[in-house]
């Protein structure tokens, strides 16, 4: 569990390593159901696979509920660890997931993940307190594409629609000045996560991710945690992919068979099949 100074310090940053929460083992059989998913062997499917940048030379293979195709993606939704350290970070007793997300930037051709905020590209719930939970399913380092995040960032709100630009040489934020406080400081730092560990980060916080041109592929998998007061918001020409799935109507707590509870009052809930 998180000490109070860890708390405070992703209070404070926006983003804080969470540590182990699988063996190595379970992370390469997590990586090899991915594989599966990707080259459409599992049983079930996903709700989305598509290659984020549309380009060959730049691939980064996106996959949206990656729980709804695989069995072991689903136990993952509520592995212990996570939930209970994703609890503490938001200050709930009740935690759902709002949808998972692989990321994988395969060898040599890996592209680059540009600059941007999470909240934003989900118009459709408030309010911005979700935190995802990131875990390596091999090592991501500085050479092979790992996450950089601007400390501090989460505390400034939503920029723009999410999108805070990207200098094409260097890969690190180039928001328009004229939008951010001449206070805020906009130096990114890397966060190398070995195979296995997760690292945690708010839904405002900056964060991107250079190209992959190493040997060695940078498969992830987040988890999207919101707390047990989420509420669907509707708002005319603004949605999102998972949509379809919600059963309430706008302005009542985001709940149902696709956004499961996972933690609740120190009990780790399991989710079903849908």
């Amino acid at each position: 569990m998180f000490t109070d100074d860890q708390i405070e310090h992703f209070h404070k940053t926006g983003f804080i390593h969470g540590g182990r929460v699988m063996t190595d083992e379970q992370a390469v059989e997590l990586r090899d159901r991915m594989f599966a998913v990707i080259e459409g062997k599992s049983d079930s499917q996903a709700e989305s696979v598509r290659n984020l940048n549309g380009d060959q030379a730049n691939v980064v293979i996106q996959i949206v509920n990656i729980w709804q195709a695989d069995p072991l993606f689903r136990a993952h939704l509520s592995n212990p660890l996570m939930t209970a350290l994703a609890a503490q970070l938001m200050n709930t007793d009740i935690v759902r997931v709002w949808h998972d997300q692989v990321q994988h930037k395969p060898p040599i051709n890996g592209g680059p993940t540009y600059w941007h905020q999470d909240h934003p590209y989900w118009p459709i719930i408030q309010p911005a307190d979700l935190v995802s939970c990131w875990v390596a399913l091999d090592d991501a380092d500085v050479e092979n594409g790992c996450m950089w995040m601007v400390p501090g960032s989460h505390l400034r709100g939503p920029y723009k629609d999410g999108t805070i630009g990207t200098n094409p040489e260097t890969w690190m934020p180039a928001p328009d000045v004229t939008l951010i406080s001449d206070d805020m400081s906009i130096q990114a730092v890397p966060c190398p996560v070995k195979r296995g560990h997760a690292i945690f980060h708010h839904c405002l916080t900056w964060h991107g991710a250079k190209p992959n041109r190493t040997d060695r592929g940078r498969p992830a998998i987040a988890v999207h945690y919101m707390p047990g007061h989420t509420r669907y918001v509707k708002e005319p020409g603004k949605e999102h992919m998972v949509e379809h799935h919600i059963e309430v109507a706008s302005g009542e707590i985001l709940q149902g068979s696709h956004f499961p509870v996972v933690w609740e009052n120190g009990t780790v809930k399991q989710v079903n099949a849908v």
